[in-house]
């Protein structure tokens, strides 16, 4: 008898320990659409850029989405305008395990990698004559840390920083 209640003092305690660890673990963040926006730098400016960024995070393998992306940001002074659309996808991993995050919290790396569709329009020679390109540039790279706090099951606020682009936002879980 007394074998049999330390058997089962042992399967409850694997038992429990084991639900215990799939709950942690089991955390999803893909099914996630993230709207943010932010300050952006880009070497050709004096100063700072407004951006406005959306992506929607697919869950891949444990701790890792994918996301494809897009941003929107213009530039305009008195002769010159360029607006740029970078569009592509993002990869984030997740450290919530590592750190010991509670529920609460999502801290994560990215990197997005696409191409920025830039128009661009100039007043040539400044006499009132416009001119126009519009075409893709070979490569947009970008890499960030960032933190989500959960406000509720399917609302969270994020803060996502980089070296170029730096978005607040919100994420809306579960779509």
């Amino acid at each position: 008898m007394k074998k049999y209640i330390l058997l089962m003092i042992f399967v409850m305690v694997i038992t429990n320990n084991a639900q215990a660890q799939q709950t942690y673990f089991s955390e999803k963040y893909g099914n996630t659409l993230n709207i943010g926006t932010g300050i952006g730098y880009y070497g050709y400016t004096t100063h700072s850029i407004a951006i406005v960024h959306v992506d929607y995070e697919f869950d891949i393998v444990k701790n890792f989405t994918l996301a494809p992306f897009i941003v929107f940001y213009s530039y305009q002074d008195n002769y010159y305008r360029q607006t740029v659309v970078p569009i592509g996808l993002k990869g984030t991993y997740y450290f919530d395990q590592f750190i010991k995050a509670g529920s609460k919290w999502d801290f994560y790396l990215a990197a997005s990698l696409g191409f920025a569709v830039k128009n661009t329009t100039w007043n040539n020679n400044y006499l009132g004559i416009e001119s126009s390109t519009i075409g893709a540039a070979p490569l947009y790279l970008n890499f960030s840390i960032g933190s989500e706090y959960h406000i509720n099951k399917t609302l969270g606020a994020f803060l996502d920083l980089s070296s170029t682009v730096s978005t607040i936002g919100i994420s809306i879980h579960k779509l």
